[in-house]
């Protein structure tokens, strides 16, 4: 048990020193020094003169000092420019194995948001800066080590001017160890540098609370339009397939004896058919271009009207209509609202009381309001008879969903034998 114990531990170990993600934090803390020497650049040129050195390269105190008069002025720049953090935060996402939905997308807008991307850019610099000398340094200097004893051997200790506290045999011989000892150590210092900065990322990087508002508001945005999507496709859809089934199912049972009803019924079919498809690509063509609903051609109680009651009496409704509003004086957003409202009434009709019912429809305006009425009388069919389409119980939500987003309000219900759907529209506020 311990044997494997052992080598449990000796796996974690090697993956987080050498594993596929210690190796791209690795990349993401050289990327961070790549970044930091324009900065080092410039201290240079603060630190030359202030010292009065003219070799500040050569001068590792000096080079430390540089860097440390650097990353203020990288927190500078990471301030002054909101792209920073979608750039880091890009980086991030590709290097350090963080969840992308704990970073935030967008560029710092305000100033909170601005102070921890700087000093996540100062970090990412910083550790980066370090990570990325060490990893110039120790991997000669541990080649150096391993390959000590091999020189002394080839050309004597003279060949190698040794410290005399440094000039002893076991101390060749532990060379290689160290050599290998200050590797480990240089990859030790990459993961833990790495690691610390996978867990400050969310901190500094993350959506701040005007994000994660924004974000929300897109989603609701997205949301409605696909609501507004789904309500086209289910009343323009839905009502096609349910007139052309009833027009289908009587055409088929006059086959023999009403060739000229049959060729009426094929002609409202292809009719709704060609209506329904131009439609559905009107929709379909917003999901593939990104257009907003209102870009997309849809019908309206002014236009087609006339149209939706020709094929719903083709399809067997006795629809009997009484309009007193003026479609034309009424807003674009009411017509279409309040015609797609009417589609899905003469729909349900069609549904569940089948051909050959008598509907009334009622369209007038009463206290600055569009009243829309829909009755029919309830049939004691059974289910199984109707020839439509089964399934449904969305349509009275679409309508309710409809008036409420217009302000208005919608019942439906049965009452005395008659199945009576109400709607009321305001006209005021209407686009």
């Amino acid at each position: 048990m311990s044997r494997f114990s052992g080598a449990s531990r000796f796996s974690r170990s090697y993956r987080f020193l050498f594993g596929r993600r210690a190796r791209r934090r690795w990349i993401h803390l050289i990327l961070g020094g790549a970044l930091a020497m324009p900065y080092v650049f410039v201290g240079q040129l603060v630190v030359g003169p202030a010292t009065d050195s003219r070799y500040v390269f050569n001068d590792l105190p000096l080079q430390l000092l540089s860097f440390a008069v650097g990353l203020p002025l990288a927190a500078l720049t990471a301030a002054l420019f909101p792209l920073t953090r979608s750039l880091e935060a890009g980086a991030v996402r590709s290097l350090c194995g963080v969840d992308a939905g704990l970073l935030a997308y967008g560029p710092a807008r305000t100033r909170a948001a601005k102070g921890r991307a700087a000093a996540w850019f100062t970090l990412h610099l910083g550790f980066g800066g370090v990570i990325s000398g060490m990893s110039l340094a120790v991997p000669p200097f541990a080649g150096f080590l391993a390959a000590l004893p091999l020189i002394v051997w080839a050309g004597g200790a003279e060949a190698v001017e040794l410290p005399a506290s440094l000039d002893r045999p076991w101390v060749l011989a532990c060379a290689p160890v160290a050599g290998l000892a200050t590797l480990l150590a240089l990859a030790g210092c990459a993961a833990v540098a790495g690691a610390l900065l996978a867990r400050w990322a969310p901190a500094l990087l993350g959506p701040t609370p005007e994000d994660r508002l924004a974000a929300a508001e897109a989603r609701a945005a997205d949301l409605a339009v696909r609501n507004r999507l789904a309500r086209e496709l289910h009343d323009s859809v839905g009502h096609a397939l349910s007139a052309v089934t009833l027009q289908a199912s009587a055409a088929r049972r006059v086959l023999d004896s009403d060739p000229e009803f049959v060729r009426e019924a094929l002609a409202a079919i292809e009719d709704t058919t060609r209506r329904s498809v131009a439609e559905l690509d009107a929709v379909l063509g917003v999901l593939r271009d990104g257009d907003t609903p209102g870009t997309a051609p849809a019908p309206t109680l002014a236009a087609d009207l006339a149209g939706l009651l020709r094929r719903t009496r083709a399809a067997g409704l006795r629809v009997t209509a009484r309009v007193d509003a003026d479609p034309e004086a009424l807003p674009p957003v009411l017509s279409r609202e309040a015609y797609r409202i009417v589609q899905e009434g003469l729909s349900n009709a069609l549904k569940h009381a089948g051909e050959r019912t008598s509907v009334s429809l009622r369209i007038g305006v009463a206290d600055e309001h569009l009243e829309i009425a829909v009755e029919n009388p309830l049939t004691d069919a059974p289910a199984h008879s109707s020839p439509c389409r089964p399934g449904g119980g969305h349509g009275l939500r679409g309508i309710a969903d409809r008036a409420r987003l217009l302000g208005g309000t919608a019942q439906a219900g049965a009452a005395e034998g008659t199945w009576r759907l109400t709607v009321r529209l305001p006209m005021k506020g209407s686009v």
